[in-house]
């Protein structure tokens, strides 16, 4: 009997079958993951986000399997040639690749040349010389030349019965499943540089002659050998042995030989069906098998990059945010001058300038009497600084403000400003700043991305923030699928106010569309703030599912109920009220009161409607209603006087923040225009598979410098302070794989400060370290955001620089223009 979809899924997730079902039927009633997960515990028997993610994908993939798997039954039953056993083998395939395999014979497919050969009449050839190759090929042959068919002479007709077998072997299921995973455990990936093309493709120089097997390559190796590829540098060459096979027939002849019974004894057919045999492995089966496994090559190498992409995009939405604290914003610049946004505590903007404090101009006393003027009269208490072009120059106009007017007690951020050309010029910025210069923008932005990085995150597609690999090269619907969910657990998991949220965080809310999200807006504009969640219902097209969906993810301060404040589901509220009642209390006096609410017993509440995890929930919200759970905000100090590449020597011990995390090992801001690299070897005393489980994006820590290659701009770090300089973690000597991963996988970081020079590197496309794509500003805008920048001189956990990754990123592509 064929298991069920949510049978196999629930034995993938190694839960019950009930479990699984009853997430389905939410899902397939319109039910969000975030509520799921958070508000139906009681349903799915405490499935976690993370197994509902998978849950979800899994679902689509098996009813898309399902789907496929019926078209199939219907075509080969229209052929006239669907049998039972066939039928059963069909239901039984348990992958779209094995699907496929089975109905390889029975596709529609252009004539082919078995398909005219057996039109001639020349099948029963080729069945008597597999069944009896005592018959002389030749011999058997002369009895089916027929001109008027086409079939001149024996040796036509030789050729014919060939194309006949090599169809069948080629599009034998069980033989092509077998093939496949031999080559995939056993081959190899190589590739060679193309002649004349050492030069120009000098980024790819790691691949001009490399192979590795498929199993052990990595994700960004795969990516940036297919790029290389793509490029014209590199011919890429999936080999089914390893070296130094013994010499003779290859294995995977033999396999195809044995599976139709082929052998040589030394009749006159057997050196036929050889040659055969050999003729479809190498013009048919070898070539299906290419494709197949650079497919899956491929879909490995998207789902890790992906995953990647995923994991530090999550890290940079909850980043720590800086708080309701009135924000000067810097958006750095040389001959366009340094343009100055000041938002209050709520994000609203208040004051805008542009000052010219760097050459041409150097106007840098008015510049800071500007700054201080506008500090004091709005009582800033940040200065954010975005990470571009000019950025170094601009922190020291910072460093300098706060020097010549301790009074203010200001304190400077370095804030990634990627991606926030393309908010500035989105039909979003201009509905939100409709009479502000576009230039200006980009400092409204960054101030706002340290306050609350997520609320200003969201208004960008998260593709442009640039936080993945290779990003280019993924498919489009993989990625937006990915990252969006990635941004709605965050959204939803931190909570929305809803009386300032805007649109687009709006939209990421369970259950709000962004149609609804804008109605939700305009309500708030024409009929003033919500009071309370019930009030929401009065929203146009905002209906009881909707409603539902959304209700528990919506905060309101100050509200008419205290309980809207928190994460507490109104449809909880009567359940809250009686807790209160046992307790002797109203509900404002409960919420926060931690010694009474630990003295309420979890038990006494459970009713039908409730189970324990709800009341346990609720019971754990009512103590710090609202809490928001991202981690404090807090900077990271940049050593004085280590402002660039030369100012480094082995041994310092600095303090950085972790900018990116890839398989290799992390990317680390230490404050010198570009990032170091601490080997996945470098980052613990311990031995460590994956470098998330020690540092991520945003990670304040203290490394100890290794080694300085500043032709090459390649820095390297450890975290194992005890490790000695010009050596790599754990002494012994650098591998040929820690430089290629570097540049295959993502480069260093080149920030370069000056006029752009050496800034924002086009790396990881296929280690293209080689400072492509500068930041270059076109009619004053960033082209993607991400250029060349100084690096700051406090760094800030809530932003972590972690964007500055182009070299890891396609955000190189958005500058180059690509």
């Amino acid at each position: 009997m064929t298991m069920s979809i949510e049978g196999r899924i629930a034995e993938e997730l190694g839960v019950r079958e009930r479990q699984v079902k009853a997430a389905v039927e939410l899902l397939d009633g319109g039910s969000t993951v975030p509520f799921i997960a958070r508000y139906r515990k009681e349903a799915t028997e405490m499935l976690d986000d993370a197994q509902l993610r998978t849950l979800e994908e899994r679902l689509r993939y098996l009813r898309e399997l399902e789907d496929r798997r019926a078209a199939i039954l219907d075509s080969v039953r229209e052929q006239g040639k669907l049998d039972a056993e066939l039928e059963a083998r069909i239901n039984a395939a348990d992958t779209k690749a094995r699907l496929e395999d089975i109905y390889l014979p029975f596709k529609p497919k252009r004539r082919t040349k078995a398909q005219i050969a057996r039109e001639a009449g020349l099948e029963p050839l080729a069945d008597g010389l597999l069944a009896d190759p005592s018959v002389e090929p030749a011999a058997a042959a002369a009895a089916f030349v027929d001109a008027d068919k086409g079939v001149a002479d024996p040796a036509a007709a030789l050729e014919g019965a060939r194309a006949i077998l090599t169809e069948r072997f080629g599009e034998d299921a069980d033989l092509i499943g077998e093939l496949r995973e031999r080559m995939w455990g056993r081959g190899r990936l190589a590739a060679k540089v193309r002649e004349g093309k050492e030069e120009a493709g000098a980024k790819f120089a790691d691949y001009f002659d490399f192979a590795e097997p498929f199993t052990a390559l990595p994700s960004h190796r795969v990516l940036a050998m297919l790029r290389g590829e793509k490029e014209d540098v590199l011919d890429l060459t999936l080999e089914p042995e390893e070296p130094g096979e013994t010499p003779g027939p290859s294995t995977y002849e033999g396999m195809v030989a044995r599976r139709f019974g082929i052998s040589d004894r030394g009749r006159p057919g057997d050196k036929w069906l050889a040659d055969t045999v050999r003729w479809a492995w190498r013009t048919k089966i070898q070539v299906h098998l290419g494709i197949d496994l650079r497919m899956r090559l491929r879909a490995a190498a998207e789902d890790e990059a992906v995953r990647v992409f995923a994991a530090n995009l999550r890290d940079l939405l909850l980043a720590a945010p800086a708080g309701t604290r009135a924000t000067l914003g810097l958006d750095p610049g040389f001959r366009t001058g340094v343009k100055v946004a000041v938002v209050d505590a709520t994000g609203k903007v208040v004051a805008t300038e542009v000052i010219y404090p760097h050459v041409p101009a150097n106007k840098w006393d008015e510049s800071l009497a500007k700054l201080a003027r506008l500090a004091e009269e709005h009582a800033v208490e940040l200065i954010a600084i975005g990470n571009g072009t000019a950025s170094r120059e601009t922190d020291k106009l910072a460093g300098d403000l706060i020097a010549r007017h301790p009074e203010l007690k200001l304190t400077k951020v370095m804030v990634s400003e990627a991606g926030a050309s393309v908010y500035s010029a989105s039909a979003f910025a201009s509905q939100e700043l409709p009479d502000m210069d576009v230039s200006l923008r980009g400092a409204v932005s960054i101030a706002r991305r340290l306050q609350d990085p997520l609320a200003e995150l969201v208004k960008i597609d998260p593709k442009s923030i640039g936080v993945g690999q290779y990003q280019h090269d993924l498919s489009e619907v993989k990625l937006s699928r990915s990252l969006d969910a990635v941004v709605e657990d965050c959204v939803n998991g931190v909570g929305v106010d809803v009386n300032t949220a805007s649109a687009p965080l709006l939209s990421r809310v369970s259950g709000i569309s962004g149609g609804l999200a804008e109605n939700i807006v305009a309500h708030r504009d024409n009929n003033g703030p919500f009071r309370s969640r019930k009030a929401l219902k009065d929203v146009a097209r905002l209906g009881p599912k909707a409603y539902e969906q959304c209700a528990g993810f919506l905060r309101i301060r100050g509200g008419d109920d205290p309980l809207d404040f928190s994460s507490v589901h109104p449809e909880s509220y009567p359940l809250v009220r009686g807790m209160a009642k046992t307790a002797g209390s109203d509900v404002a006096a409960l919420i926060g009161n931690t010694g009474v609410l630990r003295s309420l017993r979890p038990e006494q509440f459970v009713t039908e409607a409730f189970g324990l995890p709800t009341v346990t929930d609720i019971l754990r919200e009512l103590e710090k209603p609202g809490r928001d759970p991202r981690p404090a905000f807090k900077t990271a100090t940049f050593k004085e006087g280590v402002e660039k590449i030369g100012d480094l020597a082995p041994g310092m011990i600095l303090e950085g923040v972790v900018t990116n995390v890839a398989a290799f090992g992390a990317f680390i801001d230490i404050g010198v225009h570009q990032d170091g690299l601490a080997h996945v070897s470098a980052l613990s005393k311990n031995f460590v598979k994956d470098p998330r489980d020690v540092v991520k994006p945003g990670d304040i820590v203290r490394v100890k410098v290794l080694d300085v290659d500043i032709p090459r701009k390649r820095i390297s770090l450890t975290l194992r302070l005890e490790d000695e300089a010009d050596r790599p973690a754990g002494g012994a000597p650098r591998q040929r794989e820690d430089r290629q991963e570097q540049r295959g996988g993502r480069p260093p970081q080149q920030r370069g400060g000056g006029q752009g020079q050496g800034g924002g590197q086009g790396g990881g496309q296929g280690g293209q370290d080689r400072g492509q794509g500068r930041g270059q500003r076109q009619g004053g805008q960033r082209q993607g955001g991400q250029g060349g920048s100084g690096s700051p001189a406090p760094a800030n956990s809530a932003m972590a620089d972690a964007l500055r990754r182009a070299g890891l990123t396609g955000g190189s592509e958005e500058r180059r223009g690509r």
